[in-house]
Parts: structure tokens; sequence; C-alpha cells
């Protein structure tokens, strides 16, 4: 998709803010409290979670729940999760524990979470990269209590095979977090990371990471953040940090081979069980999600139905206006 495909960001600025709540978690080293933002009608029983990418956090979605929003008239509950490590959530005392089998039970503690307030009648699940494969285990595995099985679900970018090299790109620079003397100057550093998300104008990016950072004066002992990072604060000294635990690498980095292939098996498993409606986005140039592993995705368990954005990489975000697009007519029509 070219360039001048992309509005200007104004065309999407929502007059409302999502407001953010926190979930108890348990974990082998006491618990720890997740995060999330939620969207639209607090008493809908129509909730669509929304999980990111593995350096990621949940304003990431700001702009598709926003049309999720739109869409449904209002009646729907958005929910977006800074997965543990990231965002607002805690940082894990044991960084062995950054893991899927983890994300996925704070998921299951959510989703439990937002049903004790409103029952849940219909719930859909849209994932990208690492929150897809979260997504595979909370769809795919039967034994979890689930309020409500998965309806639709969208796996971004991701399969149960992930591509060798992608994960070698990752691995060299997360958990490698800097110290920027303004959001602006993280969002360049950002984005030389990150040009395989494929084409966004210089606002789209700067309202992407601007929820990626915190004041250094804003961090908590156990580094989460006191208030939410805005634009227009100063940070301690004038300087910034990336908002995440740097130590959400160490599981990525300690996977070998033999762990990985032994790991796309379960998840091929999961994936095989999976009776959700499915939709599999792929950028056409993605490093993480082959074309065989996509097509393969058609072909068996949910028998996907799989959209390919051109000029994008790993991942999509969902800034388009045709990306967004393709989710919204998945989940309503």
């Amino acid at each position: 998709m070219r360039r001048d495909n992309y509005p200007h960001q104004d065309t999407f600025v929502s007059m409302t803010e999502p407001t953010l709540h926190h979930v108890a978690c348990d974990d082998a080293q006491g618990g720890h409290r997740m995060a999330y933002w939620q969207w639209g009608d607090a008493g809908s029983e129509h909730v669509v979670v929304c999980v990111h990418g593995l350096t990621r956090q949940g304003r990431d979605f700001d702009l598709l729940a926003q049309s999720i929003v739109e869409r449904a008239g209002g009646d729907v509950r958005v929910v977006c999760p800074d997965v543990v490590g990231r965002g607002r959530s805690d940082w894990l005392r044991d960084p062995s524990l950054y893991q899927v089998p983890v994300y996925a039970a704070d998921m299951v503690a959510l989703i439990a979470r937002l049903h004790r307030e409103q029952p849940i009648g219909t719930l859909d699940y849209i994932g990208t990269s690492m929150g897809g494969l979260i997504g595979f285990v909370l769809a795919g595995h039967k034994e979890l209590p689930l309020a409500r099985p998965i309806r639709r679900f969208v796996a971004n970018d991701v399969g149960p095979t992930i591509e060798p090299v992608a994960l070698q790109r990752i691995g060299a620079y997360v958990g490698k977090s800097g110290s920027y003397e303004s959001v602006q100057a993280a969002a360049d550093a950002m984005w030389a990371l990150s040009t395989t998300f494929g084409p966004h104008t210089p606002q789209q990016w700067l309202a992407l990471s601007q929820h990626m950072v915190v004041p250094a004066s804003q961090r908590t002992s156990d580094g989460s953040a006191k208030v939410e990072a805005r634009g227009d604060e100063p940070g301690e000294g004038g300087r910034w940090l990336l908002h995440y635990d740097p130590a959400i690498g160490v599981a990525l980095r300690a996977i070998t081979p033999e762990a990985a292939a032994q790991g796309g098996a379960i998840m091929w498993s999961l994936y095989d069980a999976i009776q959700a409606r499915t939709l599999l986005t792929r950028g056409a140039e993605s490093d993480l999600l082959s074309r065989d592993t996509a097509v393969a995705m058609t072909q068996r368990g949910p028998h996907a139905t799989l959209v390919e954005f051109e000029g994008v990489g790993h991942a999509p975000t969902f800034v388009d206006p045709a990306q967004i697009a393709v989710v919204t007519r998945f989940l309503f029509d």
C-alpha cells in the first residue's frame, strides 16, 4: 500500500480516551497486576480483546478499537491489555516467566474479571504476533475456564511456525532499552527497528510511539509507571525510557532450535483444535510468518481466511483504514 493511501492522523482522532483498569494475576513469585485499556460500553455483552506483540502495549490498538466501537454503534467493549512486563503492567520478578503460558493465564484472569463485571455473551479476539500465539492457546485449549468460547479470532502476522530469521532479528534488539531526550527521539529510534511495519506518516508513527515511552522520573522500583507518559511531560533530566522490562528478551534468547520445534508442534496442535471462525492477516513481506505457513493455516484447523497487505512486513499495525476495514468487516459482517 502506497504512502499516499494513508490519511493524516487527525482523521482518526477521537474525542474520548480509554479507561485504565488493572486485574490481579497469579504467578509463582506471589502474583502481579496486569493493566488493560477499555473502550466502548462497559455494560455491553460483546467483548473484543486485542493483544499486542512482544515489545508493544495495549495503546497500539487505539484506532482499531475506536473503529470497532463506531462499527458496533457503541454496543461493544474493546479491551486492550498491556501484557505483563509492558506498559502500565507490573514487571515480573523472575524473567524466565515471560512466556506464553503465563500470558495466556493472565488473559484467562482478565476475561473472568470482565465476565464478573458484566456477563459476556460474545467473545472475539485479535492478536498481533505474540498476541496471536496467546490467542492460539485461548482458542485452541479446550480445558481453559473461559466464560465463553472465542467466536471470531484474528491472528495478525503469526502462525504456529515462527521463522528462525525473525527470531534472530527480534532477539538482537529486544531488551536493549535506550534513554531518549524526547518522545520524538524515541519514535525515530523505534522506527529504525520497525520499518517492516509498513508505511506510516510521521504523525501516525508518533501516535503509536508516544505510549511506548515513560518519563524516567515516573518509573517505579518494579519498572511500572506511576502515571501515563504524555508527550508534553519532562522526564528526569529530560530523559525518556522505553516502557517495557528489558528482561522480556531473556526467555526469547534462551530458545534453542529443538525448543522452537517442540513449541511449533504444540502450537499446531492448538491451532488445529480452534473452532472459532478465523482471519489470518499477513504482511506480504513478513519474515516471521512465511507464506507457506500462512497457506497451510488456510488448509487445516479452522481453515483461516488469509488477507495479505502489500508493502508491509512484520507486522501490520491496523493504522491504515484499509487494514482496519478488513478486521471490522470480519467481526461484524
